[in-house]
């Protein structure tokens, strides 16, 4: 019986050997292209609500692999700074921070996937980048926004646009197109910057096409583009023929990035990286403004189209579109209309398709006018309601009067209408889904943390030898050298890292990749990042080699 067991189990062995299942694991497959396209605050039911709204298939129907787990360092509902700095670095993150070590972890199932707090931490486009490969980015927010910041930035709290603007600035990215325009811009000018640098004179320097409209955007053929359609974020894409007929739409922004990528002699050697963002999902959710998340996911899924048709003609183009978390809790289904079992999709799709504008977008069709007769004929021809009853009516015209904010009073409106419910103003914990076409495509049930490896070892890279090469402890690194070195503090909104040896000195001004040594400037492969919770600066190892160089 043993002879016969023992010679069951050799049969196993060998069948299993043969089939690969004890064998080595593979390397990973290396791909050339990766698009990796995000639609903030998405829960699972959005996917299906705007199906039956459109009327036939998604993009993403056909690309469907898996689910995501979306939790932070700090939480089991994620903000969009951890959930993106998950995903672009491979490490989980703490609120606010924006691709740097956490630093208050409570989620006992985060401790694996950490690194040391406030740290800055090296993300996909920086790996790309780094790669050879030609990098972009793309969003309906401002660039400066948590989720395009997280891939192309580095600091404690993403509220603070003017740093995350000027480091991605020095980034060394070959496309960008969203909004944010005003923190590229001096205070005196209009715009928000104090530190007295001009970003849009920098961007013009290093050989971009500044553009600020689609015209201007479709209009360049080759080269590096900076697009800042606005001064904040874009339009609703609902609203944007309207509001703001001179954006582009994310599906244009989209195609366009491609475009001036695959064509650069980056992408012809190494291939690209390109983030995308739906970025006003989010917003529309938080508002419980179903018009919004309808035609912004919609406008996201378009994106995806665009991404899909490119790597379908190109083999060697990996595309991953996933959420980082859901927001608002929406259901097909409401407490107040408990008869689900026979809700015709006419329900939901009738009032949906009537509408023409976002809740944000009847605001300023409204502003200044609180009459009855403008409201009943806004409310009929922009928001699909014709029947609105005289309470209805007359909240209306109370919050229009006083210049309160119509969102909260007019969402529940359609949303009643629609028979479509909402559980929370924030965000939610819910497992997202992810969509993937490609080469080495992420699948399963999957840590966010996880997808961004996954995509990162996809390309050839992996963040720990890529942290060391990008983000060197400047002072340790420096004085064990032999250097001295200080900070600058002579003018605070310019601070910089000075280090002396043999009575010469170089200087790292933060938030940018320079290196000036007298009147020479040197590039280096990274950003020099100055980690304030800590006191301590970071930057390129190459920046040690350099200054060793140039000091002799």
């Amino acid at each position: 019986m043993r002879t016969r067991i023992r010679s069951f189990a050799a049969i196993l062995l060998i069948a299993f050997a043969a089939t690969g299942a004890f064998a080595q694991a593979k390397a990973p497959t290396e791909v050339k292209n990766v698009i990796f396209l995000l639609t903030d605050g998405t829960g699972p039911e959005a996917w299906p609500l705007i199906r039956w709204v459109k009327g036939s298939p998604l993009a993403v129907d056909s690309i469907l692999t898996g689910a995501i787990r979306t939790y932070g360092a700090d939480s089991i509902i994620t903000d969009s700074a951890p959930g993106a700095t998950a995903f672009a670095t491979g490490y989980k993150g703490t609120d606010k921070g924006i691709s740097v070590g956490a630093w208050n972890v409570t989620v006992e199932a985060s401790r694996n996937r950490l690194a040391s707090s406030y740290v800055p931490l090296a993300t996909l486009v920086e790996g790309a980048r780094i790669s050879g490969r030609a990098t972009g980015i793309v969003a309906t927010s401002n660039v400066q926004h948590a989720t395009p910041a997280a891939f192309s930035a580095h600091w404690h709290d993403r509220n603070n646009y003017n740093e995350l603007a000027e480091q991605q600035v020095y980034q060394g990215m070959d496309v960008v197109l969203s909004g944010g325009s005003q923190y590229l811009v001096l205070k005196d000018a209009g715009g928000k910057r104090e530190d007295k640098e001009d970003l849009v004179d920098v961007i013009k320097a290093k050989g971009y096409a500044w553009v600020t409209t689609k015209d201007e955007m479709a209009a360049v053929r080759a080269g590096k583009v900076w697009g800042a359609f606005a001064p904040d974020a874009m339009a609703y894409d609902i609203d944007r023929d309207e509001l703001a007929a001179s954006e582009p739409s994310l599906a244009e922004m989209t195609g366009k990035a491609i475009e001036l990528l695959s064509a650069s002699q980056k992408a012809k050697s190494k291939g690209f990286f390109l983030f995308v963002e739906g970025s006003k999902v989010d917003w529309a959710a938080h508002a419980n403004d179903p018009a919004g998340l309808v035609s912004d996911l919609l406008a996201f899924d378009d994106a995806v189209r665009v991404a899909l048709e490119y790597a379908k003609k190109d083999p060697n183009t990996l595309v991953v579109a996933v959420a980082d978390h859901g927001t608002g809790g929406i259901t097909i289904g409401t407490r107040e209309d408990p008869n689900y079992s026979s809700t015709d999709d006419d329900f939901v799709v009738g009032p949906m398709r009537r509408t023409g504008m976002t809740a944000e977008g009847l605001e300023k069709y409204l502003a200044g006018d609180a009459s009855e007769e403008k409201i009943k004929a806004v409310m009929a021809g922009k928001w699909g309601i014709a029947d609105l009853s005289a309470d209805e009516l007359k909240a209306i015209v109370d919050v229009t009067t006083a210049k309160k904010p119509l969102t909260p009073v007019i969402v529940p409106m359609l949303s009643k209408r629609a028979r479509l419910g909402w559980t929370t103003s924030g965000h939610t914990g819910a497992d997202v889904l992810m969509f993937a076409y490609g080469p080495a495509k992420p699948a399963g049930l999957m840590e966010n943390t996880d997808v961004g490896k996954a995509v990162a070892e996809a390309m050839g890279f992996y963040f720990p030898s890529l942290n060391t090469r990008l983000f060197s402890e400047a002072d340790r690194s420096f004085r064990a050298e032999g250097f001295e070195v200080a900070i600058d503090r002579t003018d605070p909104a310019n601070l910089a890292l000075v280090v002396t040896r043999n009575g010469k000195s170089a200087r790292f001004p933060f938030a940018k990749n320079v290196m000036i040594v007298g009147d020479k400037v040197t590039e280096l492969e990274g950003l020099v990042v100055y980690a304030e919770k800590l006191g301590r600066v970071f930057l390129p190892s190459q920046a040690i080699t350099l200054a060793a160089a140039a000091l002799k």
